[in-house]
């Protein structure tokens, strides 16, 4: 009885010994920005639905985005995972934020963490406000996994002197071999079954994840070099075809453009219902100024603030209009991006207007035969016995438009500037194939 039990025992204790860890890994190598926070989203979820045991986080970055490294830095912190960390060479500005949100820290021979100061795209520091929140979240992230505050603190502020650590008037950065003496490092590696060998993880069963197609497609659209590309394929195709209307080739690239341009930000969560409608009330006051209410006045402002508004507005972080650590430079960014954009494509379709319509590429797209005399096509010249002739302006006349003399419709154009539909009009002259008119009583 014994032998058994002793046997049933060695084979327990063998099982154990034999035993897999669950093992889910993901990385972040890239500037943190929309499509990192997409990436580590899924990455978390997955981790869990694979009743992961822990989550592995390899790191190489010199920062980003602060709200997206605070996404990322909450979702961690509220994992249920164990979760490490594996910097591969840098963990800079957001990425430190990142880091000390997780349970455990390995370093690479060579790494470094800190120099967390918030900077805007030049590098140059921003105020005070942005430090103060940002020393906030280091410092409470740090207290969270028991690390020292004041380190954490020392990442972000120039000014905090930290006797033995940092001399005042300088950002904090780390080495292993530093972050590892004041113990905000755990360990350092080489690799990652290194890593996972210094956790006691010698049978891992690991689950890496590997981003989609659809996954590569988004972050490339969500860039802001794909972003401004976008909108002025928007604005231009707008602009394209309020000259030439009707529903054509430019209308079509404006429409696809423009869902290429929201979808991924309304899939990420930046883009929310209210911000697309206003971009598509812009868009309706617009064509309401140009072919329904004579002039250029309220409709044709609200129509343009509304189509920015909606596009900056959504590039940014925000809950109707709470853009918490969104605010200032990155709203103010958004919204040269697209102003840029906008003033860029309507100085391009002026300039290459006339070239797109003349290109081999354009011509395939559009019919392009002609109704030659040759053929048996005529033109009717307008009979010269129309001059002194009254009628009505059918429809609006922009300066051409449609006239109504006698009952019969002629093409016409305005000389005496716009002419709304039912107003009086006479024939003035007859100019080539053109009927010319004016107010009856101008």
């Amino acid at each position: 009885m014994k032998r058994i039990l002793y046997l049933i025992c060695f084979l327990l204790f063998q099982q154990t010994l034999n035993a897999q860890t669950k093992v889910y890994q993901f990385e972040i190598k890239d500037e943190i920005n929309p499509a990192t926070w997409r990436i580590a989203k899924k990455a978390i979820a997955n981790s869990k639905a694979d009743k992961a045991e822990v989550l592995l986080l390899e790191l190489n970055t010199f920062g980003g985005m602060l709200d997206y490294a605070d996404s990322i830095r909450t979702a961690l912190l509220n994992s249920d995972i164990k979760t490490i960390v594996f910097i591969n060479n840098n963990a800079a500005s957001a990425g430190a934020l990142i880091s000390l949100a997780c349970d455990k820290i390995y370093m690479h021979r060579g790494a470094s963490i800190g120099a967390a100061s918030v900077v805007n795209g030049s590098g140059e520091v921003l105020p005070e406000k942005y430090q103060s929140f940002m020393r906030g979240l280091m410092r409470t992230t740090a207290e969270t996994k028991g690390r020292d505050p004041q380190i954490a603190e020392g990442f972000v502020d120039p000014d905090i002197e930290i006797p033995g650590v940092k001399p005042k008037g300088k950002v904090l950065t780390f080495t292993t071999s530093e972050a590892l003496a004041h113990k905000f490092c755990d360990g350092e590696a080489n690799s990652i079954k290194e890593v996972l060998q210094k956790e006691g993880i010698n049978q891992p069963d690991i689950h890496t994840f590997v981003p989609s197609v659809l996954d590569k497609i988004i972050g490339i659209l969500l860039t802001p070099a794909i972003s401004g590309l976008l909108i002025l394929l928007i604005i231009g195709g707008i602009y394209f075809e309020l000259q030439t209307p009707g529903i054509g080739f430019a209308l079509i690239v404006s429409i696809v453009s423009a869902l290429l341009f929201f979808a991924p930000l309304y899939l990420e969560g930046l883009a929310d219902n209210w911000e697309i409608v206003i971009f598509v009330l812009g868009v309706i006051f617009l064509i309401l100024e140009i072919f329904l209410i004579p002039g250029f006045g309220i409709f044709g402002i609200l129509g343009i603030i509304f189509m920015i508004s909606g596009l900056a507005l959504s590039l940014v972080t925000n809950d109707f209009f709470d853009f918490n650590v969104s605010s200032g430079e990155r709203l103010v960014n958004a919204f040269l991006l697209v102003i840029g954009s906008v003033i860029g494509s309507i100085v391009l379709s002026v300039i290459f207007g006339g070239n797109i319509l003349k290109s081999k590429v354009f011509k395939r797209l559009v019919l392009t035969d002609e109704q030659k005399a040759g053929h048996g096509y005529q033109v009717n010249k307008p009979s010269m016995e129309l001059i002194g002739k009254q009628g009505f302006a059918k429809t609006a006349l922009r300066p051409s438009g449609k006239i109504d003399i006698d009952g019969i419709w002629y093409d016409a154009v305005s000389n005496d500037g716009f002419i709304d539909s039912g107003i009086p009009i006479i024939v003035n002259k007859i100019e080539n194939y053109n009927v010319i008119v004016k107010r009856l009583n101008s």
